[in-house]
């Protein structure tokens, strides 16, 4: 991860911001940013349904800070099973989101150095897919396209065409079908009643 990290930060040196782990003092903050921009119908949503009560995947909760130290955005990817294959497998992938970046510094680039930074640590930790529920003009710039989902739902309702995925290894949602459930670690139950 600090490899990419440092690539991240040596593109974006002469910015106001930089790339970085979610740590555990950025929760307060990190569930404010997403609080503001995702309104309060958040936990609704049927990716927080997937979300819930689970932690983001290794070394995928990544946040922009501003040059203060300051967290001004968030993107964390989840383990999920996508469906199953042909051969009836769970089909292992990752959910991304929320992605979000404090209205103050939006228009910046922040929130698509956090897509290619979320990408790039993907591709390195050797995952096959990134789904997520998201607007498709902003998404298919990094990749992300309907077709890869057709065969897959989510949990609860959710628009179709905001259902997009990118394959970080070719082929690998070839034949998916079925429904995204939830596959990564469980949160501990001090840390539930605390996110509670």
């Amino acid at each position: 991860m600090a490899a990419v990290i440092d690539s991240v930060r040596a593109f974006f040196a002469q910015s106001t911001f930089t790339i970085d782990l979610e740590n555990a003092g950025d929760v307060v903050a990190r569930e404010n940013l997403l609080d503001r921009a995702m309104g309060a119908d958040r936990r609704k949503k049927s990716s927080e349904k997937i979300r819930r009560g689970r932690v983001p995947a290794e070394g995928l909760a990544l946040v922009a800070r501003n040059a203060a130290g300051r967290l001004i955005g968030t993107v964390r990817l989840w383990n999920i099973e996508a469906g199953v294959n042909a051969e009836g497998r769970p089909v292992d992938a990752l959910l991304l989101g929320p992605l979000a970046v404090d209205s103050d510094y939006e228009g910046k680039g922040i929130g698509s150095a956090l897509m290619r930074a979320a990408i790039a640590e993907a591709k390195k930790r050797d995952h096959g897919a990134i789904l997520l529920v998201g607007d498709a003009p902003y998404y298919e710039r990094f990749g992300f396209f309907a077709a890869k989902t057709r065969h897959l739902v989510m949990p609860g309702p959710f628009d179709r065409q905001r259902f997009l995925a990118l394959e970080l290894k070719e082929g690998w949602l070839e034949g998916a079908v079925g429904l995204l459930v939830a596959s990564g670690r469980k949160l501990g139950k001090a840390m539930m009643r605390r996110a509670a």
